[in-house]
Order: C-alpha cells, then structure tokens, then sequence
C-alpha cells in the first residue's frame, strides 16, 4: 500500500487510483470506499450517459478538429445549448471546451467594460485568472463577506462600474456565496460572475444551482458551470443574455480559437441534464445522504458547520495528525482524501464527497471511522 503522507509545502501528484465502480477504487491492489470527487450524482457511470457516448462515437467520431467559428459548429453544441439554457432558466448558454475556461470567455467577451473588478479572496482560481482579462483593475475582498463587500464598493465612488467574482458553491467546504446579501449591498449596475462547477446540478429545487438555492433573480447574475461534476461528462457553459451571447462569440478569442469539446461527451453531456430535468430523485437522494451523514457525524461528536454542499471537509492541526488520521481511514478501508487544492487550506485538507449512489452502511463506515480517528487523533 503506498504510503501516505502530508508534505510540508507545495503540491504533489497523489497516488494513482483506478475506479472498481461508483463507490469504490483500487490501489495497490486493495479496494477502498470512495469519497472523493465530484462526481455528485455518479452520472458518469449512468447507462443512459454511457449509452449516449457510445453511440456519439461511433455515429459521428471524435472531434470536429476546428473552430465553432469556421467548420466546427456541429449541430449538437447548439442542442446542448438549448437544453442547458431551459434547465437552468437562462436567455441563452454557450458551450466552451472545459469549466475552467468559462470565466475567461466571459472576461474577454466584456473587457473595458467594468471599471473594477471585485474578487472572493479564496475564489477557485480560474476566477482569478480570467479577471486578468478584464482590462480594469482587480481588488479582493473578505471570503463571502457582504459588508467587506459594500465597503470596497463604497471606497470606488459613484462612477464605478463593478463585476464581482465569485464562486457559488464552494468545494473546500460546502459553503454557499450569500448572492442576495451581494445584490441588496450592491449598485444596481453591478453584475455578479458566479462559478457554480459545484452548485450547478446540486442545489436547489430543480438543480439550477446557487442562484436558485439563494432565490435570487438572474437578471444580474452570469452563472457559469462546468459539465464533468454533478453531470459526469465533460465541457463548461455560460449562461446569461442573449447579449452576452453574442459578445463571446464576437469578442473571445478563446472561444474563437478552441476547439469545442469531444462530440461523444457532449452528448453524454445532454443526456445526463435531460435525465436530470426527468428524474429529480437523484438529486434529492444526495441531499438525503449529505444531510444524514453530517448529523450521524454530530451526534458522533464531530463539529461541522452547517453549510449546504455535499462536502465534508476537515483539517488536520499538524501533518503527524493528518497522517494519523489518513492511517486510520485505510485501516477501515476508506480512500484517505489528503488534498491541497487552491482556495482551501494552504497545508492541506481531508475532503469528502457524498454522493447519490453511497448506501447508509457506507456513509456509517465513513463516520465512525471518522470519529475514532479524530478521537485518536488528538
């Protein structure tokens, strides 16, 4: 078995797993339950997403190999589209290669046209790296803090035109961006960019992510999502206007110069939002888990804040401890989700994943184990 350790500084690969099927992995021969990922839903196991790639491949290949600009405009891109934005309620949605480009297909399609713009400080780093495509300068404020929030504002004077970027849901820890709170301090010239990877497909009554989960109108809200988490594909959209729409693809050379997604997983990709829109169980059945779990955990005695995502998070005081404790979970024979991943704990970090497809037998063994090992622990 390999050994596992919390390094000191920097990033490491961990190692390498394979998947055995939804609840569990293999290493170095051994199966371990699996809590890691964002594979919410497990659609990426689904029949019918499966069923769908396959057929992709083999009707229409792999790659439109150019440009949706020049002969890369497959009819599907814009079936995907279309389904993406009914699902979720928006004008319009646009298809990019991958989540992470998303927010700077937004920035480039509206650069100059913000005066400043304003940024979660432990936002996921692709917000980051778009607001530097936004031709305006960037200033941080305290992490889903709305008074930190309308006092940079306020320090910006009447005339500032402002973008706010944050996430939605946020990974490290299940927590939610208070995007009411946001818009009630905010001019109403302000427009909010939020990253919903995590919130897209999970939260609220019909999978429409944070902003439904914060019933907040979208009339000042960019959502963008990607499609390799809740819907087990692969790919990124924006949805918004129909303005925006036509913005990016006249002003983003990103989106002008990618090549789109693969064909099959787009798809996949179609198939997994039209068998959410039909079969809302399994949404509500990974709210049943993640709520279940986190109160077996209380009464267990493990303090957990209350936060709405399908995550519990823990960090370990020292690395003998986080060792301690990932020594414990292999013990019971639970995959050790060690990670350090921007915008979560600097040192590191056990995140687990609840899923739709865990039974209350695995999410008890997560527990307990959990429990002893926190006991032992400290």
């Amino acid at each position: 078995m390999a050994r596992w350790r919390l390094e000191p500084v920097g990033r490491w690969l961990p190692p390498a797993l394979e998947v055995v099927d939804r609840v569990w992995v293999e290493q170095d021969g051994r199966r371990l339950l699996y809590f890691g990922g964002c594979d919410y839903l497990r659609l990426s196991h689904h029949p019918v997403v499966r069923r769908a790639v396959r057929s992709a491949v083999r009707q229409i290949g792999l790659n439109v190999a150019a440009s949706r600009l020049t002969t890369g405009n497959h009819a599907l891109y814009g079936e995907l589209e279309q389904e993406l934005a009914e699902f979720f309620g928006a004008e319009a949605a646009v298809v990019v290669s991958c989540g992470y480009l998303t927010n700077v297909v937004v920035a480039q399609a509206l650069a100059g046209h913000f005066t400043h713009a304003l940024l979660d400080s432990r936002s996921h780093a692709c917000l980051a790296d778009a607001a530097r495509f936004l031709d305006c300068p960037v200033l941080s404020f305290a992490h889903r803090d709305p008074e930190a929030l309308a006092a940079r504002v306020k320090s910006l004077g009447r005339n500032a035109h402002v973008l706010v970027l944050t996430d939605g849901l946020f990974s490290h820890d299940g927590s939610v961006a208070p995007l009411r709170a946001y818009l009630e301090v905010l001019p109403r010239s302000a427009v909010i960019l939020v990253d919903d990877a995590h919130g897209a497909g999970v939260l609220g009554a019909r999978g429409r992510g944070t902003p439904e989960h914060e019933a907040v109108d979208r009339t000042r809200l960019i959502q963008t999502i990607t499609l390799s988490k809740a819907f087990g594909a692969y790919g990124g959209a924006i949805l918004g206007s129909r303005w925006l729409r036509q913005r990016i693809i006249r002003l983003s050379d990103v989106f002008a110069g990618n090549t789109p997604l693969p064909l099959p997983l787009a798809a996949g990709a179609l198939a997994a939002v039209r068998l959410l829109r039909a079969q809302p169980t399994l949404r509500q059945r990974l709210h049943r888990n993640s709520l279940w779990l986190k109160d077996r955990l209380r009464a267990l005695g493990v303090r957990l804040p209350d936060n709405p995502g399908p995550v519990v998070a823990l960090q370990p005081s020292t690395a003998r401890q986080a060792n301690q404790i990932a020594g414990r979970l292999l013990a019971a024979g639970i995959y050790p989700v060690l990670i350090k991943y921007p915008g979560g704990p600097p040192k590191g970090y056990f995140r687990f994943a609840i899923s739709s497809a865990h039974t209350r037998q695995h999410l008890n063994r997560l527990a307990e184990a959990l429990s002893a090992a926190l006991r032992t622990a400290s």
